[in-house]
């Protein structure tokens, strides 16, 4: 072996050592307090933010009943999974709203979760149906 290789070997070995045998007494401590917390917005002003950031607010019943529809016959399994899929049409709306581009590639990716494959052609279905239904509207 040469000299490289033998360091290598040797610095790798004492990060291992010295990884496994350090421990985070504060990690631990339940009492222990982040050096700075930062607060949390109300809900007001988040709103405000996804709003000034194009994305509509979340839906009420018969909004998102009718949003699921929509979607649904642009790409069935996009509502598989329904809390992700209207997350996934209101993040759209941010990115139509603010004239993104590649929108087809940004849906397509976006609606694509789990077990779900969602593709460009889909994904211009998706944009088609946000439009028509007029969910992205803020």
């Amino acid at each position: 072996m040469n000299r490289t290789t033998t360091a290598g070997l040797l610095l790798a070995g004492a990060l291992a050592v010295t990884a496994c045998s350090s421990s985070n007494d504060k990690a631990d401590d339940p009492k222990a307090k982040p050096s700075a917390t930062i607060p949390e917005l109300p809900q007001k002003q988040k709103d405000e933010a996804a709003r000034s950031a194009g994305i509509p607010p979340e839906p009420d019943a018969v909004e998102r009943a009718k949003l699921i529809r929509a979607l649904q016959a642009a790409a069935p399994d996009v509502v598989r999974y329904a809390d992700k899929a209207v997350d996934a049409a209101r993040n759209q709306c941010g990115s139509i709203n603010g004239k993104a581009k590649r929108l087809n590639w940004g849906a397509a990716q976006r609606f694509t979760y789990k077990d779900v494959t969602t593709t460009e052609e889909q994904g211009s279905k998706i944009n088609k149906a946000l439009r028509a239904t007029g969910f992205c509207k803020v």
